[in-house]
């Protein structure tokens, strides 16, 4: 049993932090990672990454789905969307994710992406396996161009519910890949002590997490300090269960880091102490199982 490694997600990221947030995430060469979106800080995320990582080649991941108003009136305009389309505020059509495949490259300053996010299926107008079918054809294109390495699915709540099936979204890439060995490759989900029904069935070897695991995808755990407001959600009582010499932050984000089949745990950090903390907790040895089965049912039964 391994601890995940630490990425910065981007999406509560002070916009005059994150120049200094990418050099904290690069300073471990070997798993250093930033993940972003086009609609995150009101849009202007990618483009203000973009100085930060020319100087810190480290890997990022970014997403394709929402529109702001900026990029609706962009897409519009290059006719990779019609009015129509673009007026739902999500779009996953194959000339849509080609274009902002292409404005990502753009923003980012990179040539090259290393792994495309589908951002929240579930939001989309219609059936989300016929918008996935498109958007995955645009990217298996992409892969095959040589302008992406990999893609994924990035969902809220889209497992809970049941609408997404790790199971289905394989047989989908495989279906528009025409072959197994498509490009489809990572899921992101929330993973904390809050929203702890995927972690709970992971425990078990069974769920959205153990499904990816089995296929050797790489699994990237959001929200798992559940928007920062796990540690004042969480009690002492309950960081000394999982490890005592930690603060009630770095352990609840040990436990996130410990569930079996979590390979990128995605911490949104404005201060280099908020960093140094994370970082710090995920070089302590990892929860155990039978600890985190501990944890979650105090926690169910407090609930």
């Amino acid at each position: 049993m391994t601890v995940a490694s630490l990425g910065l997600g981007t999406y509560r990221v002070r916009a005059s932090a994150l120049s200094d947030a990418v050099s904290w995430a690069a300073d471990d060469p070997g798993t250093g990672w930033v993940d972003t979106a086009p609609n995150y800080l009101h849009g202007q995320a990618q483009s203000l990454l973009a100085p930060a990582l020319a100087r810190h080649p480290v890997g990022v991941s970014t997403k394709v789905g929402f529109l702001t108003d900026e990029v609706r009136r962009a897409a519009v305009a290059d006719r990779a969307l019609s009015t129509v389309e673009a007026e739902s505020g999500h779009a996953l059509s194959p000339a849509y994710v080609h274009w902002q495949c292409a404005r990502n490259r753009t923003e980012l300053g990179r040539d090259r992406l290393d792994v495309v996010f589908v951002h929240n299926p579930e939001r989309t107008a219609g059936d989300p396996y016929e918008a996935l079918g498109d958007a995955f054809t645009a990217l298996e294109a992409e892969a095959e161009a040589g302008t992406l390495d990999a893609y994924g699915v990035a969902t809220w709540d889209g497992f809970d519910t049941g609408v997404l099936r790790v199971s289905e979204l394989d047989r989908l890439a495989t279906g528009v890949a025409g072959t197994p060995h498509h490009h489809l490759r990572a899921v992101q989900l929330p993973v904390s002590l809050v929203i702890a029904s995927a972690f709970g069935l992971a425990l078990n070897r069974e769920g959205p997490i153990a499904d990816a695991v089995y296929r050797g995808w790489q699994v990237y755990a959001s929200a798992p300090l559940f928007g920062g407001e796990l540690a004042e959600l969480a009690t002492r009582e309950l960081a000394d269960l999982l490890r005592p010499d930690l603060t009630i932050t770095q352990a609840c984000l040990l436990a996130v880091a410990s569930c079996p089949g979590v390979t990128r745990v995605l911490l949104s950090a404005s201060t280099p102490a908020h960093w140094a903390d994370g970082w710090a907790a995920l070089q302590e040895p990892p929860v155990t199982v039978s600890t985190l089965r501990r944890v979650l049912g105090v926690l169910a039964s407090d609930g």
